[in-house]
């Protein structure tokens, strides 16, 4: 039985795209991202609430420290000093705490950071997933371009291989000439190298293409014939370049940044939480069980307000304050260089349709063209009335003419890929 693993495969440009949004380590990377942003929200927001914390521990004093007293202090006789051993040979404590914060700044600007993090990270998993699109998709289009070209070779190697078996039989019938043959001999040859190349050109465009999607290296694919359709009709307005994701995201960005100048001047402000504990405190001289008479056992509690309030920091919080404005300034200045290089590519992207749509039409008449050249010049070469220089370079012409129209497919489905781009569109070729 065939393994479904390394079947054959026919892949179009939508299978290929959702397949890559699906298994690409890119995609699932960003997508842990999003997940991972919950967790930091969570993180952050439990800094609001109550933290209970319990501790206990016993402790064994072999030696008990000695401490010099006067003991005719205490009975109205002459001063005596002995040494006095104060505590117990064993002691336990056991406390709970609990604090709540009822002010504090940088935490709360640090909950509206972490649920912008999270806003920049889904803002992020679209961009990663645009591009991984624009990729598999100039990718999916190289390989089809060669597949062309192969199919154009092979198409050239059989009708030079058909000219060489004439011209054969016309030498062994005493009609041809040897140099003729051996020139034929020579261009199949030729040939068959350029096909070899472009085969194995092919086989390493389509392992970058099932690497580039997250497919098995072993899997056979095969593009179906219609890949290079051209859209007359396509658009050529694009969209304002502030609704770009790379726009949102470098926003989303800014907004993070200035979040971070807010959490340093939190240092400023002062913060105020209140706290309580409530232990047990005991000591003897035994090892302390319940029960245990000679062993002394006492409660405590206590509830506090804390406040604190910063004074002098010797400017540090100034220097830090100013660092992150300097980062908020650069991101504008990267917003600003962003929406430049977006309008030249949307421009560049529109000059290259109309560009390509010509050049499309010139090429595919020039095909005709070097069809009905070639043809003729085999009827003529039949008839003696053209060379076999001429015929050879007639099926070269053709070749060309027909390589050179792929090229120009090629290059108007980049194109168009970019304007989709530029239009804010490329998911759209997840859906087509």
């Amino acid at each position: 039985m065939a393994n479904p693993l390394f079947a054959q495969e026919e892949l179009t440009l939508q299978e290929a795209i959702t397949f890559a949004l699906k298994n690409k380590a890119d995609a699932k990377k960003s997508a842990l991202d999003i997940e991972n942003a919950e967790y930091q929200i969570d993180e952050v927001r439990a800094g609001a609430l109550p933290q209970l914390s319990a501790t206990a521990s016993l402790n064994y004093n072999p030696i008990l420290q000695k401490s010099p007293i006067d003991v005719g202090a205490f009975s109205g006789g002459p001063s005596q000093i002995e040494m006095v051993a104060f505590g117990q040979k064993w002691g336990t404590n056991a406390t709970a705490s609990v604090s709540q914060q009822i002010f504090n700044q940088a935490l709360f600007t640090g909950l509206k950071a972490a649920k912008t993090t999270r806003e920049f990270y889904m803002i992020n998993n679209t961009l990663t997933e645009e591009l991984l699109i624009e990729k598999v998709a100039n990718s999916y289009y190289e390989v089809f371009q060669t597949q062309q070209q192969l199919k154009t070779l092979q198409s050239n190697l059989d009708n030079t291989k058909k000219t060489r078996g004439v011209i054969e039989g016309l030498v062994k019938a005493g009609l041809g000439k040897k140099i003729d043959l051996d020139r034929t001999t020579v261009a199949v040859n030729n040939l068959e190298s350029q096909k070899q190349q472009l085969v194995n050109a092919l086989e390493i465009q389509e392992n970058a293409l099932k690497f580039a999607i997250g497919m098995d290296i072993r899997t056979d694919i095969e593009l179906p014939k219609e890949t290079f359709n051209v859209n007359l009709n396509s658009t050529l307005e694009t969209n304002d370049v502030n609704n770009r994701t790379e726009i949102l995201a470098l926003n989303t960005q800014t907004e993070l940044l200035k979040l971070n100048k807010k959490s340093m001047m939190a240092a400023y402000y002062p913060s105020l939480s209140i706290s309580g504990n409530l232990g047990n405190l005991s000591n003897g001289n035994i090892f302390p069980t319940f029960g245990n008479s000679g062993y002394i056992w006492s409660n405590f509690s206590s509830v506090g307000l804390n406040l604190t309030i910063p004074i002098f920091t010797g400017g540090a919080t100034r220097s830090k304050i100013r660092q992150a404005d300097i980062e908020i300034r650069k991101a504008a200045v990267d917003i600003e260089d962003t929406k430049l290089g977006l309008n030249l590519a949307n421009e560049n992207a529109k000059a290259q349709i109309k560009n390509s749509l010509l050049v499309i039409n010139s090429n595919e008449e020039n095909v005709g063209l070097a069809e009905d050249v070639l043809e003729n010049t085999r009827n003529n070469y039949r008839n003696g009335l053209a060379t076999l220089t001429e015929l050879l370079e007639a099926e070269t012409a053709y070749a060309d003419a027909q390589n050179n129209y792929t090229t120009s497919l090629l290059n108007y489905k980049v194109a168009e890929i970019q304007l989709i781009k530029a239009n804010g569109n490329l998911k759209s070729l997840v859906n087509e």
